[in-house]
């Protein structure tokens, strides 16, 4: 079952600044919802919150329906190997080869053995899992090169096939399409936003920051934010160009 998402009076601050100020918002079981803003607007940290590697100075964060302040480090480790992320650099080992980073998605479901085992010895199922992610994002053939000779698009597509072969439950992507051409980017998103799909509660919740406005037009609901606030929460056909110039005005802090 995929997971929801709640954040209830959520404030988060890092020295004198306020990088949150006071932000609601649900998301709920396979949903896709698109974060729009301008650079420092808050989107990643929004997203770490989702995930509990960023704590609230204020406020609840609830992931399945359960407060993240209740659950232990154990708990927290099992709740992410349940959420795929696609961080802004990555993550990605460069003296490793593409197939041992894909496969490394699961290192959160495994032992230490099972993990290195299944990193360093894959047998056969197991590489063609990950040759078939890789196709679905376009580089089947860079399955043994390794991942320091990529290009930053190749390698952002390697982050989100790793992502895809965690089998997760939620999806934070954060611009994951940053580093690849318009129609390459259409494309990965595209096939991020059909994990979503399937009977309700059964396919992958989705939350993905984006640059590209037009991009982020093809989504469902979109979520801006301005200088830490939320500045709307709607669908793409209730905004207007008004609407994104007000969000991107360059006064915004």
């Amino acid at each position: 079952m995929s997971l929801a998402f709640e954040l209830w009076g959520v404030c988060v601050r890092r020295g004198g600044t306020t990088i949150l100020d006071e932000v609601d918002l649900a998301v709920e079981p396979g949903e896709v919802v698109g974060l729009v803003g301008p650079s420092g607007a808050g989107k990643t940290t929004l997203l770490g919150l989702l995930n509990g590697t960023v704590r609230p100075d204020e406020g609840e964060v609830r992931v399945g329906g359960r407060p993240l302040c209740d659950r232990t480090e154990a708990q927290l480790r099992q709740l992410r190997a349940d959420i795929g992320l696609l961080p802004q650099q990555h993550g990605l080992v460069p003296t490793l080869r593409v197939l041992q980073n894909v496969l490394a998605g699961q290192l959160g479901r495994r032992s230490l053995l099972a993990s290195l085992r299944h990193v360093f010895l894959p047998d056969a199922s197991e590489r063609e899992q990950v040759h078939r992610l890789l196709a679905s994002v376009g580089i089947a053939e860079k399955l043994y090169a390794f991942t320091a000779e990529l290009s930053g698009g190749e390698q952002q597509r390697v982050a989100l096939a790793r992502a895809l072969h965690q089998h997760p439950r939620a999806l934070l992507a954060d611009e994951p399409v940053a580093s690849v051409d318009p129609a390459r980017g259409a494309e990965i998103l595209a096939r991020i936003v059909s994990l979503a799909e399937g009977p309700r509660n059964s396919g992958v919740t989705v939350v993905v920051s984006l640059h590209d406005v037009q991009l982020a037009r093809t989504l469902p609901r979109l979520v801006g934010l301005r200088a830490g606030r939320l500045a709307f929460d709607r669908s793409p056909a209730d905004l207007s160009a008004a609407d994104f110039d007000a969000l991107y005005a360059l006064d915004a802090r």
